[in-house]
């Protein structure tokens, strides 16, 4: 669709040296009213589910990894069951989403590596066998060379798991998103960090959550600083981020997230309850964080000057490189 002008003041306005432009003002519009983009038809909270369930996996897998290297077992299987529970939840979310399994079956069909999405998919369906896998050995206690291979493997996929969603909404031509393709990845890192911190906070014993304790920390900076650097340099459409449904959501995901990672710090000689609630506030945080990116997201693919703006922009700048 493109933009159509419609008229100005009478006789258009006055340049310099008492010039009148012949042109009058354009306003941003589409053919009878409608976007220039279409709105994205996903689900919310299947969409953002996913998004943030597949961070609190990937990041589980790292924490389980190094709890089983430092020999604290219970945050080990903690942190094992979170990740085989949080992707198995985040592929029915998709699946509920796509509407069939079979979609998601078809997406298996061929492997394109220029496609996030297939990609995407060949990651999660190697990565979900090798969670329930490392979480079943240890629950059983038994194939413990097997498991410490399944929890290697995962933990070695993980990274890819937590982040690659950011590279998948910042594919799209949604402005908000794909404006911010540079930055979002750590926003999502770091969300995730907080994420499996606050998992492993809640539920295992605190004499052991001390590596989630320093995830916490170090996941709310990443998160909260990589944030702010991708609003300043998103442009025009960071404003989408500072408005309505997705400014709500955004401030309270940085107020829990900040306020958890503070109550994790402290959370060492607190006790179970007092850990616990700062891992409430980091699970919640990370989650308010992926609504607010979406619905911002939707938010910018509905007004068109978030997609003909910017594109003058890059137009007249490679005019005058020109």
């Amino acid at each position: 669709m493109s933009e159509v002008a419609r008229g100005g003041p009478r006789g258009g306005r006055r340049r310099g040296r008492g010039e009148r432009a012949m042109v009058p003002d354009a306003e941003f519009a589409s053919y009878y009213g409608r976007p220039v983009l279409k709105r994205p038809e996903w689900k919310p909270l299947d969409v953002a589910g996913y998004l943030w369930l597949g961070g609190l996996a990937g990041a589980s897998s790292l924490l389980a990894a190094g709890a089983d290297v430092t020999a604290r077992p219970a945050l080990a299987r903690t942190a094992k069951l979170g990740a085989a529970g949080a992707i198995s939840l985040s592929l029915a979310a998709l699946v509920h989403d796509l509407g069939r399994p079979a979609r998601f079956l078809n997406m298996l069909r061929v492997f394109k590596p220029t496609s996030p999405m297939s990609v995407g998919s060949w990651l999660l369906a190697a990565y979900a066998p090798l969670t329930m896998a490392a979480a079943a050995a240890d629950v059983a206690g038994r194939y413990r060379i097997a498991g410490a291979a399944a929890t290697a493997s995962a933990a070695a996929l993980a990274p890819a798991v937590a982040t690659y969603t950011a590279v998948l909404i910042c594919d799209t031509a949604v402005p908000s998103w794909h404006e911010a393709y540079r930055e979002m990845p750590f926003v999502f890192a770091g969300s995730a960090a907080t994420a499996a911190a606050g998992w492993a906070l809640a539920a295992a014993p605190p004499d052991q959550t001390g590596p989630a304790r320093r995830t916490a920390v170090l996941g709310a900076v990443l998160e909260v600083g990589a944030f702010r650097l991708m609003k300043r340099n998103t442009g025009l459409a960071a404003e989408a981020y500072e408005s309505g449904a997705p400014r709500a959501w955004l401030r309270a995901a940085e107020g829990l997230t900040a306020g958890g990672a503070v109550l994790a710090a402290c959370a060492a000689r607190r006790g179970r309850a007092f850990a616990a609630l700062a891992g409430t506030a980091l699970l919640a945080g990370s989650a308010a964080l992926r609504l607010g990116v979406f619905h911002a997201g939707v938010a910018s693919a509905e007004d068109p000057r978030y997609t003909v703006v910017p594109q003058r922009e890059r137009l007249a700048a490679r005019s005058r490189a020109g």
